[in-house]
């Protein structure tokens, strides 16, 4: 579990640093090229591709297995009592079942199009379509509120996330703090970078 949730974080850097050029004043060439790059290059597309959709499978699997042995753990429910522990530490089962609702969503805006652009209707690849893509679907302010929501509640989820997978692969609580501080900045960054992609697409049209 803890090993999948830091190969998905690994891919957020790269997902979200190609999202990130999509903000560059060039009308789209830069996200365009590296969006076709991405869509074209065979090892990408046979090899990298296929790894990541098994590792968000096996993640939300074992994620929600997980939490069903726990409850059936339990013969009766916890006493109410004050805690340390934060809100979403105690509800990452529930922040993890949104984050699995976006991502459905976001296959079914961008990943389904293009297996059918490349696939299905087997159109000739334009690589300058990307960019418009994108804004066409950040033109919709229902949409892109759900979006950041979501993304909010990604943060939410990957600041707990990575402090305990880490912690779960044997690092000592010694570097608690220091865990803290790298979950804490890279979780905010990640929910931020996102969401201004989202927002800066919606009123760019």
């Amino acid at each position: 579990m803890a090993l999948s949730g830091i190969f998905l974080m690994v891919f957020l850097v790269q997902h979200l640093a190609i999202n990130l050029t999509s903000l560059i004043p060039d009308n789209g060439y830069t996200f365009n090229k590296i969006s076709h790059f991405m869509g074209y290059n065979p090892v990408v597309q046979f090899i990298l591709q296929p790894i990541l959709m098994l590792g968000v499978c096996f993640h939300f699997t074992m994620g929600i297995f997980l939490e069903y042995q726990n409850r059936r753990a339990r013969k009766s429910k916890y006493v109410f009592h004050k805690t340390r522990s934060s809100w979403i530490s105690k509800n990452m089962i529930l922040s993890g079942l949104v984050v699995l609702a976006f991502l459905a969503l976001h296959f079914y805006d961008f990943w389904v199009p293009e297996m059918d652009y490349k696939y299905v209707s087997k159109l000739i690849p334009a690589e300058d379509r990307y960019y418009h893509e994108l804004q066409e679907k950040f033109h919709n302010s229902t949409r892109t509120v759900i979006y950041c929501i979501s993304f909010v509640l990604l943060g939410l989820h990957l600041n707990h996330g990575l402090a305990s997978s880490f912690q779960s692969v044997g690092v000592t609580t010694s570097s608690q703090k220091k865990l803290k501080l790298i979950a804490n900045i890279y979780s905010i960054s990640i929910a931020i970078g996102f969401t201004v992609v989202a927002v800066f697409h919606y009123f760019s049209h």
